[in-house]
């Protein structure tokens, strides 16, 4: 009998084993994942603990000292590039490696491999829609570009043999959590991953465009009407480029083709469904910059500042480092993911980015064949397509294969097999044209921005950025500043590509680029006489610029930030700080006054008055202890619901509202038709609908009010969530100020990613903090350590460490990297 129990006994314990090495759903095989030795215990860092290291690279040519801070802020000392870019990735992979993968999988179209189909296939179709996009074309086209550069090609192999080398020595008690809880472990990088990882960044900044909105909107509008909401200006921009300033003729113009009215003005038509896109990067995803000459300071030299305004995660988006060799000392911030520092100073210069908000991506509808889609009509006759096969390996189910057509424009995103969440007919085709398509090497301005020392190097550098366009910002020891957008324009007639082009001939087509000297930048002497440089995302320049701009830019940060700037004389470190995360709201201060004398007082209730009289008595800051900015916030955007809705309920979905600075201008107009609701038989007044917006925000600020959640900061209620939106790794209700129309940009898990001061001071003066921490691991205290001195508005110095210092006391610890 005894055997009955040792056979009970053997059978539950191989059911154990089996049980606990394979995945139940979502959870992980709770085996390994609960191993005292290699289990997700390991992740937890001991808080004081920080030995010294020594590792042998032997790709090495030389010895490359480290030196971690106490901020985690690594200090890389190489004699050569190869080693810098070698340890750079090493480090980038040692701090960051689940992020940097989960980021290049994200832009591969491949997160379904490791978070499976999702709910009613999210990620697969998130997955489908980067494919088709053109990511992996885009990125294939740039690696090419990059590798026929040697300097470029140097660095981007070295990278990956530091990634490497950290992947290919990985002990399993240090794996990234995030590979424990979704049950795979890291592939090998290379070239082609970081080539990726650029191209998602400029899907992020260039990839949120109106084409399909515009064109419904068109169809239910006179051309005059459109006109009036969505003019190609706004009267009140403070433009980057001063007005006043004298452009250069261009030696030719494109041609807008001879059937743009039959064909593609199509003014109050009620023409065919547009289908909606999905996943579109945020609007908002912008920056801040500018500069100021001696003239303005308190030291006689120039202060750069910078602050890029994208989705804020954990892991943050960048990574501190400071890389030094005999030739060159830089310091900034890094991509984990790719080599250089992107945003940052040297002993010399220093720079700063923000998001030129261009129009470079266009819509074609494409008249196929037959249901092959084999041949497309193209100038009178049938063209060959070229049709690809995409494998999507998905997690838990067999592999989805997806057939895409590839045509003159680029490939067809829309069809009948992926329609953007049903939305689009099954019987159109849009092929989209995306600059990021082009080959291009950006990697090279970095690589030159690195090492410049005079405003003709950063000149020189920014020439090979082409996609996404960026405002750099300039500033140099030796006294000057600058400002240039910089991008592979296409020259474009007007309002060409704000509605989706006909896409049966080559009159559509981008007909050349503009010259990157005719590209808007700063004057010499305009700019000498101001003192400052700046730009946040307004446009470029006014309706004298001989280019079509396009796109659709935001006017009011750029409009405060001049103001201050106009004003200020004497600057410090210490006003730039204040300046950065300043909540004046100057949007607030136009509207306000027109809505407050709009309204009709006289129909108002007592809880009613007691909110305007909020309203009444606010300073205009987004402050987190106001109560005003909640209350002005739902009563705008309420008054827009009663402006736009009926006339635009009408019209085939989706649709984009007029900018606000559009509605403020119009509610001065002694007869604004669009005031009236056309779905009554009372005709509305300015007046009424004013007055009937505020009456519908009052239940609900009331209602915060009595659970005190009426503070700016609590309605808000941001957070930076991480990059799986697993709460507990995430840190939500944090109470900030800010918003939109502000120059401290912070939305509810969107704003300032990295704040940047540097003041050109014989020895450099810098400031700077992200929302975020250096380690990617949620068990160590350098995960989020900086989160709440960022939402405080508080600064860490940026301590460029000399040779000398290696026995400095900030210093935590010591990598020593041996060959």
């Amino acid at each position: 009998m005894r055997i009955i129990p040792l056979i009970v006994t053997v059978v539950v314990t191989i059911g154990l084993i089996i049980t606990l090495s394979m995945p139940i759903g979502s959870i992980p095989p709770l085996g390994s994942f609960l191993s005292p030795q290699t289990g997700f215990w390991q992740n937890a860092e001991p808080v004081d603990a920080h030995a010294d290291l020594n590792l042998y690279l032997p790709q090495l040519k030389e010895k490359v000292q480290v030196y971690v801070d106490d901020r985690m802020v690594p200090h890389v000392f190489a004699q050569n590039d190869e080693d810098l870019y070698l340890v750079q990735g090493y480090l980038h992979a040692k701090y960051r490696l689940w992020q940097m993968e989960f980021q290049t999988h994200a832009a591969a179209g491949r997160l379904s491999e490791v978070l499976g189909a999702g709910p009613n296939n999210a990620y697969l179709n998130y997955d489908r829609n980067m494919r088709r996009v053109g990511m992996k074309l885009g990125a294939s086209r740039s690696l090419d570009s990059m590798e026929n550069d040697p300097n470029t090609k140097s660095m981007l192999d070295a990278y990956t043999a530091g990634v490497n080398a950290y992947i290919d020595h990985l002990p399993a008690n240090e794996l990234p959590l995030e590979y424990r809880l979704l049950n795979y472990v890291p592939e090998h990088w290379n070239n082609f991953k970081t080539a990726l990882f650029l191209k998602y960044m400029s899907y992020d900044l260039t990839g949120s465009e109106n084409d399909f909105e515009y064109t419904n909107v068109r169809n239910v509008l006179s051309q005059e009407d459109f006109e009036l909401l969505y003019p190609v200006m706004q009267d009140s921009l403070d433009p980057i480029v001063p007005r006043g300033t004298t452009f250069n003729a261009p030696a030719a113009r494109p041609l807008m083709p001879v059937t743009t009215d039959s064909l593609y003005f199509k003014w109050n038509t009620f023409a065919d469904i547009a289908p909606t896109p999905v996943d579109k990067p945020d609007k908002d995803n912008g920056s801040n910059n500018w500069a100021v000459d001696g003239t303005k300071t308190k030291s006689g030299r120039p202060i750069l500042c910078n602050d890029p305004h994208l989705g804020l995660n954990l892991p943050s988006l960048w990574f501190e480092m400071q890389l030094h060799t005999p030739q060159y000392n830089v310091y900034g911030v890094t991509f984990p993911g790719s080599p250089a520092v992107i945003i940052g100073f040297n002993d010399s210069c220093s720079w700063g980015v923000t998001n030129a908000g261009r129009d470079v991506k266009d819509y074609f509808v494409v008249h196929f064949k037959d249901q092959t889609r084999e041949q497309y009509e193209f100038n009178g006759a049938w063209k060959q397509s070229e049709l690809h096969v995409d494998t999507f390996k998905i997690k838990g189910r067999a592999p989805f294969y997806d057939t895409v057509a590839y045509t003159i424009f680029g490939p067809v995103q829309y069809d009948n097999s992926f329609t953007g969440s049903n939305r689009a007919s099954a019987y159109t085709n849009y092929a989209v044209r995306w600059k990021a398509h082009d080959g291009s090497n950006e990697l090279k301005t970095f690589y030159l921005l690195n090492r410049m020392k005079s405003k003709s190097d950063y000149e020189d550098a920014i020439k090979y950025f082409y996609c996404p366009g960026q405002n750099f910002v300039f500033a140099s020891k030796s006294g000057d500043i600058a400002i240039w957008q910089q991008g592979k324009f296409p020259a474009k007639w007007r309002r060409q590509g704000d509605f989706i082009m006909p896409g049966t001939d080559t009159a559509y087509l981008w007909q050349g680029y503009i010259d990157q000297k005719d590209n808007p930048h700063n004057d010499n002497e305009i700019d000498s006489a101001r003192g400052f440089v700046s730009s946040a995302n307004q446009a470029a320049t006014d309706t004298t610029y001989p280019f079509y701009l396009g796109g659709s830019y935001p006017i009011y940060r750029g409009i405060i930030i001049n103001r201050y700037l106009r004003q200020l004389n004497g600057i410090t470190i210490d006003d730039m700080k204040k300046m950065q995360t300043d909540n004046f709201n100057v949007f607030a201060e136009t509207a306000l006054p027109i809505m407050m004398a709009n309204i009709d007082e006289n129909t108002l209730s007592t809880e009613e008055n007691k909110y305007l009289d909020i309203l009444r008595g606010w300073n205009l800051r987004y402050d987190a202890m106001e109560k005003a900015p909640a209350i002005f916030q739902l009563w705008i955007e309420n008054l827009e619901k009663e402006v736009w809705n009926d006339e635009l309920d009408v019209a085939n979905k989706p649709v984009i509202m007029p900018e606000k600075a559009t509605l403020v201008k119009c509610l001065s107009f002694a007869n604004f038709k669009f005031a009236d609701n056309i779905n009554t038989q009372t005709v509305e007044s300015v007046k009424d609908v004013v007055t009937a917006a505020f009456k519908k925000v009052v239940p609900v600020v009331s209602k915060a009010d009595a659970e005190g959640e009426l503070n700016w900061g609590k309605y808000k209620d941001a957070g930076i969530r991480h990059l799986l939106r697993l709460a507990p790794l995430s840190r939500y209700h944090m109470e900030t100020g800010g918003g939109e129309n502000v120059i401290n940009a912070t939305k509810q898990f969107h704003g300032p990613s990295w704040r940047m001061i540097v003041e050109m001071t014989d020895k450099t003066d810098a400031w700077g903090i992200y929302p975020g921490g250096q380690s990617g691991n949620p068990g160590s205290r350098y995960y989020d350590n900086f989160v709440y001195d960022w939402a405080a508005g508080r600064y860490n110095q940026l301590w460029v460490m000399d040779e000398k210092d290696v026995k400095d006391k900030r210093i935590l610890f010591t990598i020593n990297f041996n060959n």
